[in-house]
This record gives C-alpha cells, structure tokens and sequence, in this order.
C-alpha cells in the first residue's frame, strides 16, 4: 500500500513537472489554443533592433501585444479572412521582404567593412584631395576690353573688394568681395587653376579667359591641404562602402540572373 501511494505521489509530481514545463513554452492559452513564447521572443528582438531598451514594462506590453494578435488573428480565420486571394497575395509579398532582408543582412555580416579597408579608402581621399589649397580672389567680367579697366583701376589704387563687389559677373564671389575662400587647384576650370598657381601671394593676374568670361585673379594665400582626421570621417566612409558593396551585390545577382 505504501509502495503504490509512493509511485501515485512519483507519477503526480512528474505529470506537474511535464504540465509545467509545456506552460512554460506558452505566454498564454488563448480559447483553447496555446500561444508559444518564441513570439514573445521573436517581437522582442524587432523591438531590440529598433534600439529601444526591453524594460520589464515593454516585456509586458510585448506579451500583451502578442496575446491581442492571437484573438484577432483567430477572430479572422473564424470569418474565412485567411482564405482569400489577397491576403495570400499579401503572405506572398511578407515572405519575399523578410527573405530579401535576411539575405542581405547576411551578406552585410560576411562582407562587413573592416578598419583596413576605412584606412585604404581614406589613404585614397587623402592622396586625391592632399596638397595646396589656394586662397584666392577674383572678378569676372565679360570681354578683355572690360578686364583690362579693372586692371587700370587697381594700378591707380582702387580696392580689389570694392570693384569685385560692384563688377564681378559671380554671382557667388563678387558680393564678398570676389572671395573664393580656400580650395584645390583642381577645384577651378584649368585656365583660372593655372594663372592661379603662377601667382605669388599677393599677386594680380593679367586678364585669364575661361568658359566664364575674363577674370582678374588675385592670389591671398597658400597652405597645405586641411583634410578631416580618419576618426572624423570613419562613420561616412564605412557607411559609403557598405552601401556600394550592397548595391555592386545586388547588381551582380541580377546579371547573373538568367530573366526570360
């Protein structure tokens, strides 16, 4: 007797052990319908990635959420809503967008941009935009006849500011006074860029013909390039070349694709 009171108390304990473990894997019990805790979990890490912290309140709000969605969703499926064309049309379309990220959320993890890779591309910036930069004025007119005037003008003493601000065609230089702050050479059309480069610092130039019309340069200033440090510019370069290996990715799957 004592030995089948002791298997019945055995039994009791392992049945409430094995209930409590199923309960566990549910948030809830939903008219008769259990409600698994991995869409607790799966709400979660949406909620995660969106950069909110999941705080004892936001768990439960979650739980609440997933509990009034599983009411709902049965209350649809009671009025055939799952069976029609659009919303198997809808899952269709929900399918292919959560593949498509999945697929290039992989490709980000495997492809990732990597220190080396930030310091060649700023090593690259850095040779293509180093150098002199030239602190230069200038007035632009329209015919050479004009440009030779303001040349006239500035040898008998008149102020380069003054008559860019009431000559110059720029519409951008001539109200500061003909300033073109600091920039490369390369920055400018060849003929300004090389009358420019030919001056001494405070300097004016003959008459230059470009695109533009006929310009009187003055040349202010030279110094050595002031680029931005690698730290300052990281974040940009990381987010330029994750962007052009995504889309050089999808370029390549799509040629390789064979579309009748």
């Amino acid at each position: 007797m004592k030995k089948q009171m002791i298997w019945t108390a055995v039994a009791a304990v392992a049945i409430a052990t094995l209930s409590f473990g199923a309960s566990a894997q549910n948030v809830a019990i939903v008219n008769g319908k259990a409600v698994p805790s991995s869409r607790v979990e799966a709400l979660k890490q949406q909620v995660a990635r969106s950069g909110r912290p999941i705080t004892p309140d936001v768990e439960a709000q979650i739980k609440e959420e997933v509990i009034a969605r599983e009411i709902f969703m049965q209350e649809a499926q009671k009025r055939g809503l799952d069976s029609t064309d659009e919303y198997k049309a809808q899952i269709e379309l929900a399918r292919q967008t959560i593949l498509i990220r999945e697929l290039f959320a992989e490709f980000q993890k495997t492809s990732a941009v990597t220190d080396a890779d930030v310091q060649a591309e700023y090593d690259k910036f850095v040779a293509a935009n180093g150098g002199k930069e030239y602190r230069a004025r200038h007035i632009l007119v329209e015919t050479k006849e004009q440009a030779e005037a303001v040349l006239a003008a500035l040898k008998k003493g008149g102020k380069f500011e003054d008559i860019a601000k009431k000559q110059s065609k720029d519409p951008g230089s001539g109200a500061n006074g003909g300033d073109l702050d600091w920039a490369a050479a390369g920055n400018y059309v060849k003929e300004f860029s090389d009358a420019m480069v030919a001056l001494n610092k405070g300097q004016v130039s003959a008459p230059v013909q470009s695109q533009f019309g006929f310009h009187i340069i003055r040349l202010d200033d030279v110094r050595e390039a002031q680029l931005p440090s690698l730290e300052e510019v990281k974040p940009q370069i990381v987010q330029q070349m994750t962007q052009q290996r995504m889309a050089t990715f999808q370029q390549e799957l799509r040629a390789k694709a064979k579309v009748e």
